[in-house]
């Protein structure tokens, strides 16, 4: 017995290195405070959770589900997209309901990339990007994103000869794990590169709401002609705290939506209708809480970053997203630092070599513990003497 070669380069050995070291870190009796995942520790709105409650007494929810969600669920996302980025949207064919964004991240390589295809992913980049086109036989040529550049992609270094090859093209702003953001005139760029060499351009959005400091991204599909190249993903995960009900969807190009729909209805049955139905409370009922989660993030991250400065390690505050991406000190590469700060303060990180070879000199901090905890982060980095 043998595993395929397609899956050898998907485990990233730092990830499963610093979950074991975490481990027995703990096993000394050390309480670690543990920034690595990105997983929301708050509660989803109260009328999303009685929505869900009301939904699993209905005895008529308990069959499958049709592949592509309801029609109820994609008319509350046209409608939502209206509202957001005065973004016109078919939801019978500009519409896909998604098990959380990543499982259509996760296969829509499987749709438009053949053996050998190439695919143009940022480096860093969010792991199943890559993993995505490892499993669809494709070929990865990294987009670096450089601290120089805003961790913007530069498109004019992409040579010719490997852009008429490419078949897709990945963004992801704003972006996880760099917290970096990007304008309508970048999404302009990019739209044109995709039309020039007819690439599939899909954005990953899922950090949408999930912003400071007045800041409000634009949607891809704002730019004139993208539905005509490009996919745009969410997820109610981040934006109404419902990680573990795993519901998300695609919006754009209908021919990319069929593509990957015809792609889904050959794996499962799609979303629980009841999560579903949560969902449409989600996206058509009071959004005042979408704001006030995201003020939520945005002082964690003064409280921590504050007081990291005071401390000695100074970071640049994110406009978005709930991480931090943060440069190690002198003398250390990114594992070298995740483990001392692990052994040394019992604070669990990511190394950024987790996400690409261009994650090296960085690690990536989760906002995902409450503000007294974050001030304790801060009092362990005081007195770990790594700083």
């Amino acid at each position: 017995m043998r595993t395929a070669q397609r899956i050898a380069g998907l485990a990233s050995d730092i990830f499963t290195e610093m979950s074991r070291l975490r481990k027995q870190v703990e096993a000394r009796g050390v309480k670690v405070i543990n920034l690595g995942i990105g997983s929301p520790d708050q509660p989803p709105p109260a009328h999303v959770q009685e929505a869900l409650s009301r939904a699993l007494a209905n005895p008529r929810v308990y069959g499958y589900p049709t592949s592509e969600g309801t029609p109820e669920f994609r008319a509350a996302v046209a409608a939502w997209y209206k509202r957001r980025f005065n973004v016109d949207l078919d939801p019978a064919t500009e519409v896909l309901t998604l098990m959380g964004s990543q499982d259509g991240l996760a296969h829509l390589a499987q749709a438009f990339v053949d053996p050998g295809d190439i695919a143009l992913v940022p480096d860093p980049g969010y792991p199943i990007y890559s993993a995505s086109i490892i499993l669809a036989g494709g070929v990865l040529h990294p987009l670096p994103l450089l601290e120089k550049n805003g961790f913007l992609p530069d498109f004019s270094q992409v040579k010719p000869e490997v852009s008429r090859k490419a078949r897709m093209l990945i963004l992801n702003y704003p972006n996880n794990p760099v917290s970096a953001v990007a304008d309508r005139d970048f999404f302009a760029r990019a739209v044109a590169f995709a039309r020039e060499y007819d690439l599939l351009l899909s954005n990953d959005l899922a950090y949408s709401e999930l912003t400071f400091d007045g800041y409000r991204p634009p949607s891809l599909l704002e730019i004139p002609g993208a539905k005509e190249v490009a996919v745009e993903f969410n997820s109610l995960s981040k934006t109404f705290n419902l990680a573990g009900c795993r519901i998300g969807y695609v919006v754009g190009n209908p021919m990319a939506i069929e593509a990957l729909a015809r792609v889904k209805s050959n794996i499962d049955y799609g979303v629980f209708v009841a999560v579903q139905q949560a969902g449409v409370a989600a996206l058509t009922g009071p959004q005042e809480f979408t704001r006030e989660n995201a003020a939520v993030y945005e002082h964690r991250r003064d409280v921590l970053l504050d007081g990291l400065a005071a401390a000695g390690w100074t970071i640049p505050k994110p406009k978005a997203t709930m991480f931090v991406w943060a440069s190690v000190p002198p003398g250390f590469d990114s594992r070298s630092f995740a483990i001392a700060l692990l052994e040394k303060a019992g604070v669990a990180v990511i190394p950024g070599t987790g996400f690409g070879a261009r994650g090296e000199g960085y690690v990536r901090i989760a906002l995902v513990r409450d503000e007294e905890t974050l001030r304790e982060v801060v009092r362990r980095v005081e007195k770990s003497g790594l700083f």
